[in-house]
């Protein structure tokens, strides 16, 4: 980046704003990624229909709604990264288990 003296505190962002030519977006990692939004778009709606209260689960820690997602979330990211490390099986079994994983840790976690 580069100095002008215009725009934002005098830095160049050009090319950086509203551009994602970055990613290489195909049909299935834009589908990853709305359903994420959508799902934190959710949890938002739920959280101002009936917050939550912290509690204990098979987790061990006291955990919210939102601390249960996150662990959801980033547990389906270890179930993923190790099934096409480990297998050649095709992905969406791993999907259908990391599946499972959130809506057990969201239960009873």
């Amino acid at each position: 980046m580069r100095e002008t003296g215009d725009g934002f505190a005098g830095i160049a962002l050009k090319g950086l704003l509203m551009s994602l030519a970055w990613m290489y977006w195909t049909k299935p990692t834009a589908i990853f990624f709305i359903s994420i939004f959508l799902m934190i778009g959710g949890m938002l709606v739920w959280e101002l229909v009936s917050p939550t209260i912290e509690r204990r689960g098979f987790l061990m820690i006291p955990t919210t709604r939102g601390t249960r997602f996150f662990l959801g979330l980033l547990g389906s990211a270890y179930i993923h990264l190790a099934w096409l490390g480990l297998t050649d099986l095709a992905l969406w079994y791993a999907t259908i288990i990391s599946l499972v994983w959130v809506i057990v840790v969201m239960r009873w976690g």
